[in-house]
């Protein structure tokens, strides 16, 4: 990955098909402040209207710190970020998923991920994280409600394992080598070695049929909220949106002669494509 030359609290740069968002305050551990948010919410935008961006990676700059969530220096002066009082939709758009992103995010977590910055973790479709890592909740620490990101780790954890993380505060660490054994962190590497695993994994995802890989992850999320017959109903009409669009015919004629397959740009689909509901 290039090395960049700024300061900016968050970095954005494009690596071919991939977009790789950095938060980058390794002084203050990566900590999150309004004007990052405001940021954040320019790069989620670029991201789900360029149709050549096909994979986001977000990791942290350094090595100590993934992200130790909200500056709590900016709480303390400013109270709730971006005012807190609004709809959750409106309030809490710090990760893809919560900016309707339908596009693959690998998170590469280099150091201790804390509070606020769990929510990068928990709604990302492939965790990488350095065996150096760990995961704590401070949230009820100082005084906050361990609710948002919390709820993701209850969907990703045993919930025992959740519940300490959200009550014993710092008292309760998730070593990256226990996250791995259930379930929360999909690939552990050496140390300094996340974000270059992320950036494979990531590649690795955008070589496939961004349409198809869209739909697919539509599919597995939605199944955490519905009833399994309801989800697999729902799977099923996006499976047959694909039908509908050039890459299922790409896919098996570029394999057949035995080529890189061209896809075409997601959304493509010829009219009268099924168009399912939720």
């Amino acid at each position: 990955m290039p090395e960049s030359a700024s300061d900016a609290p968050l970095l954005f740069e494009r690596l071919g098909h991939l977009a790789v968002i950095t938060l980058n305050r390794p002084a203050r551990g990566n900590a999150l402040t309004s004007s990052m948010a405001e940021r954040l919410l320019e790069c989620y935008l670029e991201i789900r209207v360029n149709p050549d961006i096909r994979c986001t990676v977000i990791t942290g700059a350094g090595d100590r710190h993934f992200c130790t969530g909200a500056d709590l220096s900016e709480v303390a002066q400013s109270g709730p970020m971006g005012g807190g009082y609004g709809p959750l939709s409106q309030e809490v758009r710090w990760s893809p998923r919560q900016n309707d992103i339908w596009k693959p995010t690998v998170c590469a977590v280099n150091g201790s991920a804390v509070g606020g910055g769990l929510h990068f973790v928990v709604d990302s479709d492939v965790i990488v994280a350095a065996e150096t890592a760990q995961f704590l909740d401070t949230h009820t620490e100082v005084g906050m409600v361990g609710a948002i990101e919390n709820v993701g780790l209850a969907r990703r954890l045993p919930l025992g394992t959740a519940l300490r993380m959200t009550l014993q505060g710092r008292s309760f660490r998730l070593t990256a080598q226990r996250a791995y054994q259930l379930g929360l962190v999909d690939e552990l590497t050496g140390p300094g070695q996340a974000l270059d695993t992320a950036l494979q994994i990531a590649e690795a995802i955008s070589k496939n049929s961004p349409n198809a890989v869209s739909l697919s992850m539509r599919a597995v999320w939605s199944a955490l909220e519905m009833p399994y017959s309801q989800a697999m109903e729902y799977g099923y009409a996006l499976l047959r949106m694909q039908w509908a669009h050039p890459d299922f015919a790409e896919g098996p004629r570029a394999f057949l002669e035995r080529r890189q397959p061209v896809w075409a740009e997601p959304g493509a689909a010829r009219p009268g494509a099924d168009q399912p509901g939720r």
